[in-house]
């Protein structure tokens, strides 16, 4: 990681939580990461992002002890009763570098996360081992164990035993489209497509085991950013509470050069936030086409 962040790169993921002090405990004491900010959401960062009804809530700031450039942020937030993970349009999922993968199943036992993907080599890809679990407000993380690069991108391995998001997984309508406003508007480049039986898609919609899926890697150079997916005609917009943030995978933030030359529809104009991981830089929200809050900050 360099001091600076390039272009496109993943510095933050948003989970709303309906217990931050135990899902501080989960994130802090289980994963590893460090607590650096907590207190009440900034009422004007909520407005940034179109969620005035978050405002005041309780929140905190973690991240990982590698120093990356990476914040977990969770909002305190009632669950939403028609909210099912890996059903519905937007962040699906954050997947992270991890270490000792195998390992994982014994250190979950006790905490909030639930393991829907136990540790499992892939056939064929030799370049990393994943696992799914789910926290307590039914956030999707990938722990991912980084063995070598994949020939088209770069797979960083954990420099502590959670590190940074490297990937973002998107649910989409549209694949194709959402792919091409990634690229047109925010200058990111589209990778390879992939069609493969997943799984976790296929349980959420009781889906056939053969049904397949098509999605696409969005990089910049050989940076991975957002992997983007296919969801089948039964998914849905995200159920939330009217004004306040999306459930579980809530918000993703991009680093970016500069937020003067986007031609984006921002929620509210660019604006100074002091809160990590802005520390005073400018930072704007925008809606993207499958309903995704994408949060980004400027470094210039």
């Amino acid at each position: 990681m360099s001091d600076r962040p390039q272009h496109g790169q993943i510095i933050g993921g948003l989970s709303v939580v309906p217990d931050l002090e135990a899902a501080i405990r989960d994130y802090r004491d289980v994963l590893g990461l460090e607590l650096r900010q907590s207190g009440a959401l900034d009422e004007a960062l909520a407005l940034s992002w179109g969620c005035p009804q978050s405002a005041g809530r309780p929140m905190a700031v973690l991240g990982p002890a590698s120093g990356a450039d990476c914040t977990f942020r969770l909002v305190e937030q009632a669950d939403h009763p028609d909210f099912r993970p890996t059903t519905s349009f937007g962040w699906a999922a954050y997947e992270l570098t991890v270490q000792q993968v195998f390992g994982w199943p014994e250190r979950l036992n006790g905490s909030g996360f639930d393991i829907v993907g136990p540790p499992k080599e892939l056939e064929g890809m030799p370049f990393f081992v994943p696992m799914q679990v789910l926290g307590l407000g039914r956030e999707m993380l990938y722990l991912n164990e980084v063995r070598e690069n994949m020939p088209s991108c770069d797979l960083p391995k954990a420099q502590s035993l959670v590190d940074h998001i490297f990937i973002c997984i998107l649910a989409t309508p549209d694949r194709e489209a959402a792919v091409q406003w990634y690229v047109n508007k925010l200058g990111l480049e589209a990778a390879d497509t992939h069609n493969l039986a997943y799984s976790m898609i296929n349980k959420a919609f009781d889906l056939p085991e053969d049904f397949r899926t098509d999605l696409t890697m969005v990089l910049k150079g050989r940076m991975t950013i957002l992997e983007v997916d296919d969801y089948p005609p039964q998914a849905t917009a995200r159920p939330r509470h009217d004004g306040m943030l999306p459930p579980g995978n809530a918000l993703v933030t991009l680093a970016v050069d500069s937020l003067d030359y986007l031609n984006l529809d921002w929620i509210t104009p660019p604006a100074a936030y002091d809160a990590m991981p802005c520390n005073g830089r400018r930072a704007a929200t925008v809606v993207g086409l499958s309903g995704e809050l994408l949060e980004l900050v400027e470094f210039s």
